[in-house]
């Protein structure tokens, strides 16, 4: 049994990372996944804002 010893720190060592990992994101699967869609929603905006600046700076340009 040289090993036990060994196998029970290494029990506890991973419970308690899981532990902290269960406290990293207290937001529940629907509030995290509604935060990523507003995220990429404001994402979508400001690259249709920067797509529409290119355009008219290319209009501007071609003549």
């Amino acid at each position: 049994m040289a090993r036990g010893n060994q196998r029970d720190k290494a029990r506890e060592a991973n419970l308690k990372k899981q532990a902290a990992m269960k406290k990293a994101t207290p937001k529940s699967g629907s509030e995290l996944a509604r935060e990523k869609e507003v995220a990429a929603q404001k994402m979508r905006e400001k690259q249709a804002a920067a797509d529409a600046k290119k355009a008219a700076e290319g209009a501007g340009v071609k003549k």
